[in-house]
């Protein structure tokens, strides 16, 4: 649950970025096919395993 909602906050801060000028579409192009050819490699399940273990590090951590 705690990567989807990172995804979404993600996919928020980049159409500001691309409003503002900071981000260009050719640049966001370039990453979303990035993660696509990240997601057909072998790295993969490493990758996934990584963004859990930090979801719930960041989840566990008490103010």
């Amino acid at each position: 649950m705690a990567v989807s909602i990172s995804a979404v906050l993600l996919l928020v801060l980049a159409v500001i970025f691309m409003r503002n000028g900071g981000l260009k579409v050719s640049h966001a192009l370039v990453c979303l096919l990035l993660g696509f050819l990240l997601a057909g490699t072998s790295m993969a399940p490493s990758i996934h395993s990584g963004l859990t273990a930090t979801a719930d590090i960041v989840g566990g951590l008490r103010p």
